[in-house]
């Protein structure tokens, strides 16, 4: 059976009209995945433009030039979802940018009157696109090597496909049938919408885990990482650390006076400085350094570095959150932070490290308040467990600790 221009158009319509459906149909699942709506789009606006390509009533209610447009802004469609996946800005300029110069070039230039002109000029528009779209894809950074490539790969190579036209009509008589043109590009349409939709449902689906994951480690209302995600991350530093054998260091902060703050501003101040606190950290730590809220008004940060480095990162913060201006409803709140700072050498685990910060936390509590204080890294060997208080003394202490926050 030979396979012939037309039914191979007539069979990448259908799988092209299956595909837009596909990814409709998954954007109302992931919505927070606009550019799948694009992509559906681009895709059943690719199959119109063929099927009325291929119509012959069609042909005779709207201008030839019509179903070329529309394939030519499916493109730019499809181009501008990939700008929309990455966070950039939709062009609507630029989408209908290559339907405006076909129309243009076909209606009032020579070029609409060579068949091979408008085959050549075609190819250039499709190309383009294909280009933008493979340069766009390029910019995801979280997918692994090799589908990271594979989305590059799929629209390079429909691009380059439609550059062919380039070099054969230098060989190819003016008078000649294009329909083996047509037929290949068929088929490498076939190819290239498969691969493209297969690509993009891939990435969608890497983006809804990472923002569900993200999501997941996050605390709402500072922004920054939370107890879970602050744990997997010192984990991981402190094997890299152990490797080397060098020093890490935790800083253990709590927010001095917290429950004054709440009570007497009300919560939405407590809030604010919480807020407040986050930002002032994110812009105090270093690029290495990771810090999260572990509950309440208590923040913990883990970096690399000996007590040395780490109190100077504790004083710069502590130092900034102090000078910094919290107001609410026009009444300014003046708020200061306690650090507790632990270092050690690895192995070392981080419960360890978490709790001599504490230790040195309740000792700058204790000392004043809005101060740095230094405690140690892991007990030396041999040295005995700490004191498990007993039954009658928890409450007491948990007062005296209540008191001094």
């Amino acid at each position: 059976m030979v396979l012939d221009s037309s039914t191979l158009f007539t069979i990448a319509t259908g799988i092209t009209l299956l595909l837009g459906v596909f990814l409709l149909v998954l954007w109302l699942q992931e919505r927070e995945v606009r550019a799948l709506a694009w992509w559906g789009a681009a895709y059943l606006m690719g199959a119109s433009a063929v099927m009325l390509w291929g119509s012959k009533d069609a042909s005779a209610l709207i201008m030839p030039e019509a179903p070329s447009a529309l394939l030519f802004i499916a493109c730019g469609v499809l181009w501008n979802g990939a700008r929309l996946f990455q966070g950039r800005r939709v062009l609507p300029g630029a989408l209908f940018g290559g339907a405006v110069m076909w129309l243009i070039a076909v209606k009032f230039t020579p070029l609409g009157q060579s068949e091979h002109a408008r085959v050549v000029l075609s190819s250039l528009v499709i190309a383009l696109y294909a280009f933008l779209t493979a340069f766009e894809l390029r910019r995801e950074r979280r997918r692994e090597r090799r589908a990271q490539w594979l989305a590059v790969a799929v629209p390079l190579l429909h691009s380059a496909v439609f550059l062919a036209p380039l070099a054969l009509v230098l060989t190819v008589p003016e008078k000649a049938s294009v329909d083996g043109l047509f037929a290949l590009f068929a088929f490498e349409t076939v190819i290239y919408v498969v691969g493209t939709a297969f690509v993009v449902v891939v990435m969608a689906k890497e983006r809804v885990a990472f923002v569900h994951k993200t999501a997941a480690m996050t605390d709402l209302l500072t922004g920054l990482w939370n107890r879970r995600a602050f744990l997997e991350a010192a984990d991981r530093l402190i094997a890299q650390r152990t490797r080397k054998s060098l020093p890490i260091s935790v800083l253990l902060f709590d927010l001095d006076r917290f429950k004054l703050i709440n009570d007497r501003f009300g919560h939405a101040a407590g809030d604010e400085a919480l807020k407040v606190f986050a930002r002032t950290a994110s812009e105090s730590m270093r690029t290495n350094d990771m810090i999260a809220r572990l509950g309440g008004e208590e923040f913990a940060a883990i970096l690399p570095g000996n007590a040395v480095d780490a109190t100077i990162v504790a004083e710069r913060l502590r130092a900034a959150f102090e000078a910094a201006d919290i107001e609410i409803s026009g009444q300014k709140i003046a708020a200061t932070v306690s650090v507790g700072v632990a270092t050690a050498v690895p192995p070392v685990q981080i419960e360890t490290l978490l709790a001599s910060a504490d230790t040195a936390l309740y000792r700058a509590k204790a000392n004043g308040r809005n101060r740095v204080e230094v405690g140690q890294g892991e007990p030396a060997p041999g040295a005995p467990p700490p004191r498990v208080p007993a039954a009658g003394e928890a409450p007491a202490i948990a007062e005296a600790a209540a008191a001094l926050r």
